[in-house]
């Protein structure tokens, strides 16, 4: 039987097409990488004028960058806990760094393994208990450090030499290297830095040295207008930031020039702090390029979602501290970047209510992956394809339980909307005073002052306080006063 030509080039037109566009991936890669104590005002991307990341900004560039991120407790533990469960502190019961974390649990990777995902948790864990839900994973002990580090492989003790943000690179490129190719992934690529102590490679420990670093505008906050509980925490710069260096044993830290006492102290502490935190944020930024360069080379960025995120924010100098847990912007706020170029748009900005909560629920949504009814958190997808949900937040939730500590930074619990922050403070059985806080961001979007008195906010609060006390009752959060 004789075919006909046209018939023929139909077929042909037709074979040649399928050859020629393959079918996206139903299921993308997923890299989650997560710095510790990273914070807006030391990324790029953000308008920092104090850091540069060229490569953290890529990732935005190439794809979305959220300028409303928020975690809902603002410390290691209580983060990282949420991002694995997409539940908040009192139901996954990560309250503080000194509880461990129950891996029996539900959690994201367990979901995805179940899906046929192979998992990984690659750097800091920081959550006492040994990982679950992963394929594999390689652990810092508790903080680590920073040279010549020991890691926890698959229950093993093992000491490596070398830089720990690099190590951390190398494993996770080493793990992707050797993966099941006939399965997707999703990898946890967790910095140490950049959490104290701050010590440089030496690639980075010159860095800055003959350049000042200009001050953050809130430098020379006395916090005389905040309340009590604000002012009698000890996250103040200079005197906890010398005990710290002092008793973690830091490489390189020099003292204090003799003599030097007043404003011209308080400027050389700073110079010391910021350098070394930026100096640490730069070997990051260098091995999340050289990571980036990888994908591509492997044929990988296409199908892979890559999110950058820190735990939480950080102090550096504003208010003239250090560290995180109040209610601050600085600590609450974070950077977040997500690129996954088949769906979001490059050079997308966000500027909806985004919480570390929906982390979970935003991976497995993209994963295709059913987002369980108890997750807390919404998934951030429809925000990525450029819409916003008409019910989407547009106030939050936080709260701060971790006592007692260090820094003498009480339990606290607060609203966050676009302009207001309404804030509680619930003092402790020891003696730690209760007060309330209520700022206008608004006016005062340096957070200067407490505004909770002032009878020109009278009207103002009690559609924030109906708003807080919603917010408790939906998350179940316990009622404390």
């Amino acid at each position: 039987m004789r075919v006909p030509a046209g018939f023929l080039l139909l077929c042909l037109s037709i074979l040649a097409g399928c050859g020629a566009a393959p079918e996206p991936p139903a299921r993308p890669n997923f890299v989650y990488i997560m710095t510790d104590d990273h914070t807006v005002q030391m990324m790029s991307a953000y308008g920092s004028e104090r850091a540069s990341t060229p490569n953290l900004d890529r990732i935005a560039r190439e794809g979305a960058l959220f300028r409303n991120a928020f975690v809902t407790n603002a410390l290691c533990a209580p983060s990282r806990a949420t991002l694995l469960t997409g539940k908040y502190s009192h139901v996954n019961g990560q309250r503080s760094n000194q509880d461990a974390f129950d891996g029996s649990q539900q959690t994201f990777p367990k979901l995805l393994q179940q899906a046929g995902y192979q998992t990984a948790m690659i750097g800091k864990w920081h959550l006492k208990s040994d990982p679950t839900g992963f394929d594999y994973w390689n652990i810092l002990p508790g903080q680590g450090a920073y040279f010549d580090p020991q890691f926890i492989e698959m229950g093993e003790t093992k000491r490596h030499q070398g830089y720990v943000t690099d190590l951390i690179t190398d494993f996770v490129i080493d793990w992707i290297r050797k993966r099941d190719k006939q399965k997707p992934f999703a990898v946890l690529y967790h910095h140490k830095a950049p959490h104290g102590p701050w010590q440089p490679d030496e690639r980075h420990q010159a860095l800055f040295a003959d350049e000042p670093i200009a001050h953050p505008p809130t430098f020379d906050d006395d916090l005389s207008g905040r309340a009590e509980p604000v002012r009698r925490s000890n996250s103040r710069l200079i005197p906890e930031l010398l005990q710290r260096w002092k008793g973690w044993g830091n490489r390189g830290k020099a003292s204090p020039p003799e003599g030097l006492e007043g404003a011209a102290l308080e400027d050389w502490i700073y110079q010391q702090y910021v350098k070394d935190y930026m100096r640490v944020v730069a070997s990051v930024d260098e091995n999340v390029g050289r990571f980036l360069d990888f994908l591509e080379a492997e044929g990988l960025a296409e199908d892979t979602v890559v999110i950058y995120t820190s735990d939480n924010g950080m102090f550096v100098g504003d208010h003239f501290m250090f560290d995180k847990r109040l209610m601050y912007e600085h600590p609450m706020r974070v950077p977040l970047a997500v690129r996954y170029p088949r769906k979001v748009k490059a050079g997308s900005e966000i500027g909806a209510f985004a919480l570390n909560v929906d982390y979970a629920p935003t991976i497995l949504d993209l994963a295709g992956v059913p987002v369980p009814a108890d997750m807390q958190g919404r998934s951030l997808a429809p925000l990525l394809a450029g819409e916003t949900p008409a019910d989407w937040r547009k106030s939050m939730y936080y709260h701060y339980w971790e006592w007692p500590n260090g820094h003498r930074v009480a339990p606290h619990y607060g609203l966050r909307t676009e302009r207001y922050k309404l804030i509680r403070h619930y003092g402790t059985p020891d003696g730690e005073p209760k007060a309330w806080e209520l700022i206008d961001l608004e006016k005062d979007p340096e957070e200067r002052r407490n505004v909770y008195d002032d009878p020109a906010y009278a009207d103002a609060l009690p559609a924030l306080e109906k708003e807080l006390e919603r917010w408790r009752v939906e998350l179940k959060a316990p009622a404390v006063e």
